[in-house]
């Protein structure tokens, strides 16, 4: 998308209108550090950087940009992994930073009224002391923001049994691109007409700009305890996984780590995890007392089942802390054992986790690049974090081949290129070996409906029926795509 000088001096004038100049970013040095998200791989410099304060400021903004037809990418804390907090050159990044207040805190019906740029911890540390939380817990929530949660449909540790981002959300406030306010969703057990609550979350910033989020708010359990298991075999752990669940047991947390994965958290942590270890599996279950006694006693027995060593339950809260902790802090603690990593973020069946993490054992080998495996393994979402040196020419490309062949490995076992770190500017490609151009195509008439010009967060989540074609997914016959007149971004 093309855009021309003169649109670019009018709308740094309007812009300044609408706010102080303190919040309007234009210097290089200023928009450096929002030339890229957690991803580091992939930076452009946008035009400028704006830090609104107020809704209105929001609307005012957007309503200029789309006047002009400049690109508008809207940015949270900028820990997404997926480049869906990129740059636009020829836009703006309107960033929500300075949305921060927790609005209500609704003890009766246990929900939450807070603005985007709330953290994600930030939301249960205010209620922890009335005996209630939040339930997604993404490993950067001590970082992250909700607003982002939203866009990406954040999980973590605890999706398992409470769910996702879309399952812990109510009703939010979006501006749409010409500027309109939307309520979408309630404060109440159901909405007539269409889910449009689950269709805005993880839409990636394509479809709206969250300035507000009604989250529910989950009591906390009575009782919880965390297991550890280590494996000798990796198979094991995986098998082990698969077990639990089919016996009809939902752990809070399943978790799995491989040995160089332990062995960097281990190093930086010291959770206390067996460096020996060829995996091991972290298990958190909560509810009553007689709950948790009795699933303690029925993991346990399919731990042992499926060859485990050592089961280690936490005997305090500080224990069962510091097991998570060295989880949590898992992808800071490889980039310590490596120049650089690539993250990537799969989900499969959980039935085929060991036949994919000897596929992905296969692809370390052939690549010769190394990996370290981390899995929130009860909903089978990987998170392989492949090590490479940018430093060294080539290293980065081989190491985007073998994140796509391993995204590639899970739609092929019945699984999606993405379990909760989005699609973005990253997973572009791998769009077009999911869906067919059918299934795109609705893609693309949905960003229509909502964005006709194409100006929120262009160029991600949703490839072009051309860009699939080059890459030999999708066929364009006799040159021409079917229903040229919809958009292709």
């Amino acid at each position: 998308m093309k855009t021309s000088a003169a649109p670019h001096n009018l709308l740094f004038q309007q812009l300044a209108d609408i706010l102080p100049q303190d919040a309007i970013l234009t210097a290089k040095e200023d928009l450096h550090p929002y030339e890229c998200d957690g991803l580091t791989a992939y930076r452009h410099l946008p035009l400028a950087v704006v830090l609104p304060t107020t809704t209105e400021q929001v609307q005012l903004i957007v309503k200029t940009c789309s006047r002009l037809k400049i690109p508008v990418v809207a940015r949270g804390a900028g820990t997404g992994l997926s480049g869906g907090a990129l740059p636009h050159e020829g836009g703006i990044v309107l960033s929500l930073a300075r949305f921060k207040q927790i609005m209500e805190i609704d003890t009766v019906n246990l929900h939450a009224r807070v603005q985007p740029g709330v953290r994600n911890l930030a939301i249960s540390q205010a209620v922890d002391h009335l005996g209630l939380f939040y339930a997604p817990d993404p490993s950067s929530q001590i970082a992250c923001s909700i607003g982002g949660n939203v866009a990406e449909n954040s999980g973590g540790v605890h999706c398992l049994k409470y769910g996702l981002t879309v399952h812990n959300i109510l009703e939010i406030k979006v501006v749409t691109i010409d500027g309109e306010l939307l309520i979408i969703g309630n404060d109440r057990l159901d909405t007539p007409g269409y889910d449009l609550l689950a269709l805005m979350t993880g839409s990636e910033g394509m479809l709206g700009i969250v300035v507000e989020v009604l989250v529910k708010l989950t009591v906390k359990p009575e009782t919880v305890q965390v297991l550890m298991a280590d494996f000798a075999m990796v198979n094991d752990a995986g098998d082990a996984v698969a077990a639990i669940i089919s016996k009809g047991i939902i752990p809070a947390g399943l978790e799995m780590m491989d040995n160089p994965a332990l062995r960097a958290a281990e190093d930086f942590i010291h959770a206390g995890y067996p460096i020996d270890a060829n995996a091991i599996l972290l298990c958190e279950l909560d509810g009553t007392e007689d709950e948790v006694s009795e699933q303690v006693a029925n993991v346990s027995a399919i731990l042992k089942e499926y060859r485990a060593g050592t089961i280690h339950i936490a005997k305090t809260a500080a224990e069962r802390a510091r097991l998570w902790a060295g989880r949590k802090a898992a992808f800071p603690a490889v980039g310590r054992i490596s120049p650089d990593y690539y993250c990537m973020d799969g989900t499969i069946p959980r039935k085929h986790l060991a036949h994919v993490l000897q596929k992905i054992n296969d692809f370390s080998q052939t690549y010769e690049l190394g990996v370290a495996n981390v899995f929130h393994a009860g909903d089978g979402n990987l998170h392989p974090l492949i090590l490479y040196d940018a430093n060294r020419p080539g290293e980065l490309e081989k190491a985007e081949r073998f994140g796509a062949d391993i995204l590639a490995l899970c739609v092929k076992v019945g699984g999606s290129i993405t379990g909760e770190h989005g699609v973005g500017h990253e997973k572009l490609d791998s769009m077009c070996v999911q869906f067919a151009e059918a299934e795109l195509e609705v893609f693309h008439a949905v960003k229509r409906a909502f964005d006709p010009d194409e100006l929120l967060n262009p160029g991600k989540a949703v490839p072009t029926l051309h860009r699939c074609a080059e890459l030999g997914a999708m066929h364009v016959h006799h040159g021409q795509l079917s229903h040229p007149e919809l958009p292709r971004f």
